[in-house]
């Protein structure tokens, strides 16, 4: 059975995809204060994500089921 998958961005660049539920909240948590910690070009408001559900049909793609204020609204 396929399960949800969450994709990681800062700004434009996926940093991870295809991630399960867990080792999305721990990675979450971790860039959090790491950006915190390091500072740059980075805040947290850079930070956002994308839920997947399951595929669609055999091969298609996953169903957006949330996504973070830097993806808003879809266009159409």
């Amino acid at each position: 059975m396929e399960s949800t998958t969450y994709h990681i961005y800062a700004k434009d660049r996926v940093l991870y995809c295809n991630l399960d539920k867990d080792d999305f909240e721990e990675k979450w948590e971790l860039l959090e204060v790491m950006i915190d910690l390091l500072g740059g070009d980075y805040s947290k408001d850079d930070l956002s994500y994308i839920k997947l559900g399951p595929k669609c049909g055999v091969g298609g793609p996953g169903k957006v089921i949330q996504k973070t204020p830097m993806w808003g609204e879809d266009s159409y």
